[in-house]
This record gives C-alpha cells, structure tokens and sequence, in this order.
C-alpha cells in the first residue's frame, strides 16, 4: 500500500476533523445566507450560530438536486445558489437538464487533487484525460486534480478513439482518466490497429459503474485502476484508497445518509440517500441531496485514511414511479411511516396483475391491528388504495429502496 498522503489532513484524529467541521459549518452557514439569494430563502429563519452540530444540521431543509432543472430555469443561471457574484467566477458549465455549474477562481477548485494522488499519480506523469471538456465540467475537474499532483495532461477528451490511440503511443502517458468504459474502447482500438497503449499504468476512473470483473479485465493488462465519486456541483465527494474497501469521504465536506424522500439521517451502515454539505464559498450548498444512494462502512481504512468511508455508489434515490397514472413519491411513504409510530420501515411494492397495476405497502412493526389504518392513511396521502401488510422485523433489504417497482417494462 502506499506509504504517503496527499497532505496531513488525510490521518487526523477523526475527532479533531469533526470539531474542525463543526467550527466551520456555522460560517458557511452564515455564508450562504448572507451571500446568496436562494439561500437566503432556503435559510430565512436559520440562526447560523445555533448549527454547531450534525443534529442541528439534520433540523435544516434539504435541497434536491433534483429540483435544479425548474429552479434554474425560473432563476438562470444557478437559481441564486452562488455567493460569489456570476462576473467574479472563472467558468460556467451546462451539464445535461440543462444545470448550469459555476467554476471560481483558484486551483484545484473541485479538490480532486488527493483522489489522483491516492490512484498513484505523482509529479511529472502524464495523464491522458478523456472527460469531456466541451460544456460539461468533467473535463476541466480531472484536470485541474491531476494537475494539483503536479501531472501533465493530455487534453482528449471523447470520441475520436484513432487519434486518441495515435496520441497515447506517440506521447506515452504512464496514467488515464475518464470512464473505465472509454479506455476499454481505447485499449480495443489500439489491438485492432497493432498500435503500443502499454505505458498507461494507473487509472482514476468516474462517472459509470466499475464491477471487479471489469477492474480484473485491466489489472490482466498491466492497469492498476481506482475510482472516485464527485458531481460538477460539489466536487469530489469520495475516492478509492488502494485499501479498495469502499470509498474515503473527501476533506472540506459534511456527508450525511439520509432516508429517501427526507432529510433524516438513518442509522449507520444503513443504506440512504447522499447528501453533502460543502465548505465552498463560491457555491456553498447546505445540505444538498445528491440522488444517490451509499451507506457509511464501518471502521477507518487500512489505507491510514481516517475519514469515515462510504459502500460506494449503491443506485439512485429517486424512486418515483407512476401507478395508475399517478405519481407516488418516496417522500409519501416517509408521511406514512410518521404518521404510524408503529412502523419502524416501510416498502411499497408495485406489480401488475391481469394488467392492472398493485402496489403493497410492506410494514415492518406493524400488526394486523394496524392495517386497517395504514391502508386509509396510503389511500390518503397517495391518492391511492392499496395493499397493507405486515413485514417481520429484519426482512426487508437494506439497499435503499423505498419505493420497488417490479413491474415489468
């Protein structure tokens, strides 16, 4: 394993990284209120001297990612999220919706820099970048971290899979990054045309699934290949050690899971909705949930890493789906669950029989006493009959789901 980090702040006391986060999230709080006009709605009746603590933060709303899409649309070009003015950034970025995504000023702004170092890149590799730098952010992101270990890039980004291969044989980079998919594609190229890739070594890949499958298929070619988690909006949110035990929450964020369709917190190890609170001043989003499912892993990385660790990406929190023509929302079956003290979880499972379209409510804690009510408060809050039944302590899956759509497409 590798016997250095990016910088101390990797192997603090995790006590001594909270008071830190702490201290500073009553700050960014006041940041955001004062200095951005969303926020500003968003935190109208927030005394930001009271949030010293991650349960004071867990009183706060949540904003959705989501949301963006129609927030930015009636209030371009970042739904006054920002605190830094739009003439005083350094780029802004339309990222598919469309969501606009501001840049500042300063190196290294998305901190990518300890996810490349963790990945094995150092001073004077080159990398051969393959994320887009034409109008989504991607792009300039991986850039600006492998430059941070003091790399050389290679601008590529996508497509063109011949020159692509040409450029990597001519300039030998000893490092790649992109999608693991995309250099696959180049690896493929390159045996297809006779060319020689075999300088690049190391990887830090994004942005799609990496099975072990897919890793081992590298590894069999000589590639040594981590990955990270990061969004335009907040940078990067955690990356791979070559411990490959989950994914280490970066530095300068306050990760919390939470329940889908809520802003509550669920026990650890449980699996929940990533939202991020970020430490940003140009654009520093409170409580941002992300859409993504992970859970905290127990214990600290072997790596010597000592910030909590996350399972990595685990699906997608949005589980709306449409029954009967009418959308049911995960944050409906949240109302139930708190409206009925005896359910400790709850499921709604959709099928379709004899073409019709079921949904049940599996309730864990609750009796058959309870059913009846149950089934009037599911009728109420969704608009909806349905199913209510019972569920044994334990039995239903810990992957997040609120919401499980199993009809057939």
């Amino acid at each position: 394993m590798l016997k250095t980090f990016y910088d101390g702040r990797e192997t603090r006391k995790p006590a001594d990284r909270e008071v830190g986060l702490m201290a500073a999230l009553p700050r960014i709080i006041h940041h955001a209120k004062s200095q951005s006009v969303g926020f500003g709605r968003v935190l109208v009746d927030v005394d930001p001297k009271a949030i010293t603590s991650r349960e004071a933060l867990a009183s706060l709303p949540v904003t959705r990612k989501s949301d963006l899409i129609d927030a930015h649309a009636k209030e371009p070009p970042f739904a006054g999220l920002n605190a830094t003015p739009v003439p005083a950034l350094a780029r802004i970025f339309q990222s598919p919706g469309p969501i606009y995504d501001p840049q500042g000023k300063g190196d290294d702004w998305w901190r990518m820099g300890r996810a490349f170092f963790a990945a094995g890149f150092r001073p004077g590799d080159i990398v051969h970048n393959c994320l887009s730098y034409h109008l989504t952010p991607g792009g300039f992101i991986f850039d600006s971290g492998a430059r941070a270990c003091g790399c050389v890039v290679i601008p590529a980004g996508v497509g063109q899979s011949e020159a692509q291969v040409k450029a990597i044989s001519d300039l030998k980079p000893t490092g790649y990054c992109g999608t693991p998919s995309f250099l696959k594609i180049l690896i493929e190229k390159a045996e297809e045309l006779g060319a020689e890739i075999s300088s690049i070594k190391r990887a830090l890949v994004s942005g799609e699934a990496l099975p072990e499958t897919l890793r081992d298929w590298f590894a069999d070619r000589g590639i040594a290949m981590l990955q990270c988690y990061a969004s335009a909006d907040l940078g990067l949110i955690a990356y791979e050690s070559d411990a490959k035990n989950g994914m280490i929450v970066a530095e300068d964020i306050i990760l919390e899971i939470v329940r889908p369709g809520t802003g509550d917190p669920v026990a650890e190890g449980e699996v929940g909705e990533v939202v991020v609170t970020s430490l940003n001043m140009d654009y520093p989003l409170i409580r941002f949930a992300t859409g993504d499912l992970s859970a905290i892993a127990s214990e600290q990385s072997p790596c010597g890493r000592t910030n909590d660790r996350i399972k990595g990406w685990m699906g997608r929190a949005d589980q709306t789906t449409k029954v009967k023509g009418m959308f049911v929302h995960p944050q409906q079956i949240a109302e139930i669950i708190k409206r009925h003290d005896a359910i400790t979880k709850a499921r709604l499972v959709v099928t379709r029989e004899s073409d019709n379209d079921v949904m049940t409510l599996l309730c864990e804690g609750a009796d058959a006493g309870h059913i009846d009510a149950i089934g009037e408060t599911l009728a109420s809050v969704c608009k909806l009959r349905g199913i209510v039944e019972s569920a044994a302590t334990g039995s239903l899956p810990n992957d997040g789901k609120v919401i499980d759509d199993k009809r057939p497409l």
